[in-house]
């Protein structure tokens, strides 16, 4: 095996590159996972964009699929030659915050480098491939407490049908088991985007038996009738508050998801809810939110807010690739472009821009 690989960095705002970079050493609890596919997601547009700061020089990508190329000493249960996934959170699952019901938020690493109190709470910290180390748009990732994150892929799932559950499958289903969603429940989603759409997928799972979804993209919207969704509203042909309203006989929805970060979408996301409802928020914001008083009834509607970042950890990607293995749905069709690494800028440059349809593009390395 080469010293060498190639990977994808961030360079400066409005630039990632393809560069080479040094293969990772394996500690005791690391893996090295050789990826045979990645993916871009939004994400890593707010970090090509300068949108959320990362480090100069830093391998991004947070979604891998691969293959076990070297195991650290203390790892066990797993085998060299393994195909696995790993979450795009990696907690250590030894940690305060895990512990206390927020592995997402474990900062517990950051402790030495004195980036983190000794508590170890940090938000956003649970997220480290493509944040605060190298990422998975490489030919290797090395996963950190590879006991607790790599997940093995059952025999007869591909690549492509697995690729959604490191991030985006995981962060949809959050934002619909945020949403306190009971059978029998209306639901709305606001932006039917990968992580959108896995939303819709995820209410339609959880029991909600209307579920609406919103977008502003006919093709969108036909998908998201084949994941769960029972009724489709194009915000360029109607005025989603209204006709929630009158879908919902002026009750306003059990529960709405907010899935894409803009001011617009969280703000009708709140008009539609019912008081004593639940506003699930996924979105990546980029500016200060705005809560207007009268959606929000003074504060004295007893809605609820809750924000979400994606679960992590082996049991949450067992989870789940079992519902993609059952047949409940199919995120394979989400994969709408191929490309190689070797072309990875020129896939940023489609995704980040949103042509030919685009939804996942996976990226592989051969």
């Amino acid at each position: 095996m080469s010293a060498m690989m190639k990977a994808a960095v961030f360079v400066e705002p409005g630039r990632i590159e393809l560069t080479d970079k040094r293969i990772p050493e394996v500690g005791p609890n690391d893996a090295l996972v050789r990826i045979t596919t990645t993916t871009i997601c939004g994400t890593d547009v707010h970090i090509l964009k300068g949108e959320y700061p990362v480090a100069k020089g830093l391998t991004v990508g947070h979604e891998p699929v691969g293959v076990i190329e070297k195991l650290g000493s203390a790892v066990q249960g797993y085998a060299e030659g393994q195909r696995v996934i790993a979450g795009a959170i990696c907690p250590t699952f030894t940690s305060y915050p895990s512990q206390d019901g927020v592995p997402s938020q474990d900062g517990s690493y950051l402790i030495p480098s004195g980036r983190c109190g000794c508590h170890g709470y940090k938000a956003t910290a649970g997220w480290r491939f493509g944040n605060m180390i190298d990422g998975t748009q490489a030919e290797y990732v090395l996963v950190p407490d590879a006991q607790a994150n790599l997940a093995p892929i059952p025999d007869g799932l591909t690549d492509e049908q697995v690729l959604m559950c490191p991030d985006i499958m995981s962060t949809g289903f959050k934002g619909a088991e945020n949403a306190n969603i009971r059978i029998g429940d209306t639901v709305v989603v606001f932006a039917q985007g990968p992580i959108g759409l896995c939303a819709t997928a995820g209410a339609r799972l959880m029991g909600a038996t209307t579920v609406i979804a919103v977008d502003g993209n006919d093709h969108r919207l036909e998908i998201a009738r084949k994941l769960g969704a029972d009724v489709t509203l194009n915000f360029k042909t109607c005025d989603v508050v209204d006709e929630v309203m009158k879908l919902t006989g002026g009750r306003g929805v059990d529960a709405s998801i907010e899935a894409l970060g803009l001011q617009s979408t969280f703000e009708s996301a709140l008009r539609v809810l019912k008081p004593g409802g639940t506003l699930s928020s996924l979105g990546v914001y980029s500016s200060d939110l705005t809560i207007p008083l009268d959606a929000f009834g003074a504060g004295l509607g007893d809605h609820k807010i809750n924000t979400a970042l994606c679960p992590g950890g082996k049991e949450r990607m067992r989870r789940l690739m079992n519902v993609v293995e059952s047949g409940r749905i199919d995120l394979g069709l989400l994969v709408t472009h191929h490309y190689a690494l070797d072309n990875i800028v020129d896939a940023y440059d489609l995704f980040a821009n949103q042509r030919d349809g685009v939804l996942k593009v996976a990226i592989k390395p051969n």
